[in-house]
């Protein structure tokens, strides 16, 4: 980060900061025992401006750049990571409608959607589909006006919530060139879901099967033309990387400010544990991989914001290191809690478990990787 935060930036982090205190943080063990999806909380994260935070103005968005984003997700995470990470997945959604959508697709769909009347959900992996996204098989066939899609959506945040669901289907030949973008409501006939997913982490948001069994949409609902759904659906990511890694250091950065209360009170051996040398040696290695994770993070952020050519590469290394270093920073506030680490109340554990996933979605950290040596390599 090459200056100072500025006085909006300030005041925005002061307003989630509240926001996060009074509505995420003092529930979030609960939510994450009792699986329970916050929709109250996420309405009045609406009215703050968090349901489209980089969506224009016309249609209720907040229109502001990714690097005020990463702020606002690392602030979100401090006080539950699975909200956090949920709210990343829905401003993605409402971000690509405000990005490839026509005046009425915006007018229609962004309103409802920044205000967090409405949720949306992210539709691209499937069962068989993961990392290898251009191999998606759900098919959107037109006949008319309409397309019917089918096919089945896996791992999909907010479903059975959200209001809608942008797809990505197959209208054409194999490969990354015959996939489109497709907005299907959530009153569409034929939309269904597979159960709640039992999961390690993320118990505050559902994740679920979207099963599309002819399930009939307008023309009109498609993002852009027919085969531009994977450019789409890519161009969301590199922002999504970088909120996903700021939530990560959010999560982390709350299980070291727990630890460095817990070890300055729990005594052993007649002293506190932040006397004893190798637990400050550990405390200072969390706090600066935390702190050059942000950096890298802030980073990307601001590549992104400037358009740099090499920005997917900058937020994938941020994405990667970020992930692997908030959750090692978590695993090791729970060893330093000792057995109190691994019980549900002190919510360490909570955090671990929150933020195994992020290595995972967004593209797994391996892909990470190849997305990085690809460039070096000038591939």
């Amino acid at each position: 980060m090459g200056n100072a935060l500025t006085e909006d930036q300030l005041a925005i982090v002061d307003a989630v900061r509240d926001f996060t205190a009074a509505e995420l943080a003092p529930y979030a063990n609960e939510r994450d025992q009792a699986k329970h999806f916050p929709i109250e909380a996420l309405e009045h994260a609406g009215r703050l401006g968090l349901g489209g935070i980089y969506v224009r103005e016309d249609v209720g968005g907040s229109e502001l750049g990714r690097f005020t984003a990463a702020l606002i997700f690392e602030e979100l995470a401090k006080g539950d990571t699975a909200i956090a990470a949920y709210v990343s997945i829905h401003n993605m959604v409402a971000w690509m409608i405000d990005r490839y959508g026509d005046d009425g697709q915006r007018e229609q769909w962004l309103p409802a959607l920044t205000t967090f009347v409405n949720r949306g959900s992210y539709c691209l992996t499937e069962p068989s589909a993961g990392s290898d996204a251009a191999a998606i098989t759900t098919t959107a066939r037109r006949e008319g006006d309409e397309y019917v899609l089918n096919g089945v959506k896996q791992f999909i945040s907010g479903a059975g919530s959200s209001a809608v669901y942008l797809v990505f289907a197959r209208t054409g030949e194999p490969g990354s060139h015959g996939i489109s973008a497709i907005i299907v409501p959530a009153a569409a006939s034929g939309l269904s879901f597979g159960p709640d997913e039992k999961k390690m982490g993320w118990n505050a948001q559902p994740t679920r099967q979207v099963v599309l069994d002819a399930v009939r949409v307008p023309v009109g609902n498609r993002l852009g033309a027919e085969g531009d759904g994977f450019a789409i659906a890519m161009s969301g990511l590199d922002g999504g990387r970088v909120n996903i890694a700021a939530c990560s250091i959010g999560g982390a950065q709350w299980a070291l400010d727990q630890t460095l209360r817990y070890v300055s009170e729990r005594e052993t051996f007649g002293h506190p544990l932040s006397d004893h040398q190798s637990v400050v040696f550990t405390l200072a290695d969390m706090a600066t991989d935390l702190h050059a994770a942000r950096l890298l993070v802030h980073d990307a952020a601001e590549a992104l914001d400037a358009r740099l050519p090499d920005a997917t590469s900058r937020c994938a290394m941020a994405k990667r290191f970020a992930t692997d270093a908030a959750f090692t920073v978590a695993n090791s506030a729970l060893q330093l809690h000792g057995g109190y680490g691994y019980l549900s109340e002190y919510g360490i554990e909570r955090v671990v478990r929150d933020l195994r996933v992020h290595q995972i979605l967004e593209g797994t950290n391996e892909i990470m990787r190849m997305i990085v040596g690809r460039r070096l390599l000038g591939r």
